[in-house]
């Protein structure tokens, strides 16, 4: 086997990218590129019944939205079937595997036996030195592997430390059923031999399967990988995570308009640690990675935390790629807003010119959306009810009175409609809130928006002015 790191993602295609795996994938991704080695991507589709193509997709656009690029083709283990049984027919010619006729109404029996004795449901070896020639009528056998009865088996992992079963309580698993199609538990160990992989990160729900998988490459005399099994997320309440608690897909957060960056950096803040940082590039991030700092309790997933790292993420990040960003949400949350992808020239050069003041309070790219409502809503606008509240007669009748000091100026920028507008004020004996607080509501249908002259400016002379007199002549 080379020196060089190899690594694995291996998802089962029942279901969308979720965030235990996403999370999984990264760390995978981030020890093969730590240490320069490859991070391989198998799909794990033995269960035949419940893997879907709309789930290998989900898990693939999942991964490389979050840019999680994987190394070589992607390998699909029910491809390797033919392979799985070979070897499980090479440890048959060893005699370190026996056919098993155990019937079904056997294998009932055994297991109400060992509930009603309250011991741990075990198949109890009763075909490992059986002659075959004793094999009732009609049963399709079974491949088990012969495991060691006496000792331990003992993963040495670098997460949860050394980790000891004693042989008599691991019982003599099935590598191929009676139909001829190898277990989930085979065909992991022979893809991962053949595939070169020296380390192997997954979540601590395989830990067992660690050891009996152990004793498979023991039995075929291989190496066995290096072993790392992180413990689960659960939710802000210590429970397991479901998906009150967020345990949502991949593409669920990309609706709901969370950066890939942000959601790698929160992920692989989720057990691991460096220092106090909370903040890594996807350089910090690789130089800094290693098994040693993950911890051995389960992480808590908390979506106020997430929003406020994509908070952080938003402003930091450079307008136009913004624009490009909430595009990519469109498809999915445009409809309701009245939005289609792609957006209009016009409208991209408006959110461009307004986003350094849209950023600075969205958490979300859905948010960055919402509060640009001003820029792509349809006239006359709709205003919220507290906007209405605005515009009763006072704020109609201060509209009115600034319009024509608007409609006045030879120049239209931020700041000449501020010198405008604060003049009437003054002129007026009014505070500069009792007529821009009108002139919000009129021109963004909202209370609350980016700096109100600044939104004149992107708006235009033509759209404000127009929107105004659509205001008054409602009134």
């Amino acid at each position: 086997m080379s020196s060089a790191v190899v690594t694995r993602f291996a998802p089962s295609p029942t279901g969308y990218l979720h965030i235990g795996g996403a999370r999984t994938a990264l760390f995978n991704w981030l020890y093969a590129r730590r240490h320069g080695g490859r991070m391989l991507l198998r799909i794990e589709d033995t269960d035949r019944e419940r893997s879907t193509q709309g789930a290998i997709d989900a898990i693939l656009d999942g991964m490389r939205w979050l840019g999680l690029d994987w190394d070589g083709d992607v390998i699909y283990q029910y491809a390797r079937a033919e392979r799985h049984r070979e070897v499980a027919e090479s440890l048959l010619a060893s005699g370190r595997a026996y056919r098993c006729y155990a019937t079904p109404e056997e294998l009932t029996q055994m297991r109400e036996s060992a509930r009603a004795e309250g011991r741990p449901l075990r198949y109890d070896g009763r075909w490992r030195d059986r002659d075959p020639s004793e094999a009732p009528e009609g049963v399709k056998p079974v491949i088990r592997l012969r495991a060691p009865t006496e000792g331990e088996t003992v993963v040495e992992d670098a997460v949860q430390g050394r980790v000891v079963w004693q042989n008599r309580d691991l019982d003599d698993l099935v590598l191929l059923r009676s139909d001829g199609n190898p277990t989930y538990m085979l065909a992991v160990v022979v893809d991962d031999h053949d595939m070169g992989v020296t380390q192997v990160i997954r979540g601590d729900d395989h830990l067992t399967n660690a050891a009996r998988q152990g004793q498979i490459y023991q039995a075929l005399g291989w190496d066995v990988p290096s072993m790392a099994h992180i413990p689960l997320i659960h939710g802000a309440d210590g429970a397991k995570l479901s998906k009150r608690h967020g345990a949502l897909g991949v593409d669920a957060y990309r609706d709901l308009g969370y950066l890939p960056a942000a959601l790698r950096n929160y992920l692989v803040r989720l057990g691991w640690s460096h220092g106090d940082q909370e903040v890594f590039s996807t350089e910090e991030m690789v130089a800094a990675f290693d098994l040693k700092a993950i911890g051995r309790s389960p992480a808590r997933f908390d979506f106020a935390k997430l929003e406020n790292l994509n908070g952080l993420y938003i402003r930091g990040s450079d307008d136009a790629a913004l624009v490009d960003a909430v595009e990519t949400i469109v498809p999915s949350v445009g409809a309701e807003r009245g939005l289609a992808a792609p957006l209009p020239p016009d409208l991209r050069q408006r959110l461009t010119a307004a986003m350094p003041g849209l950023k600075e309070r969205a958490k979300t790219l859905v948010d960055l959306l919402d509060s640009a409502y001003y820029l792509y809503a349809q006239r006359p606008l709709v205003l919220d009810e507290k906007a209405k509240a605005l515009l009763g007669e006072d704020g109609s009748a201060r509209l009115a009175a600034v319009l024509p000091a608007l409609e006045a100026l030879t120049e239209w920028n931020a700041a000449a409609t501020e010198g405008a507008v604060r003049a009437f004020a003054e002129a007026q004996g009014l505070k500069l809130g009792q007529i821009a607080q009108p002139l919000r509501a009129a021109l963004t249908g909202r209370t609350t928006s980016p700096p109100l002259f600044d939104v004149m400016a992107v708006l235009g002379r033509d759209e404000s002015l127009g929107r105004l007199r659509d205001r008054l002549s409602d009134a």
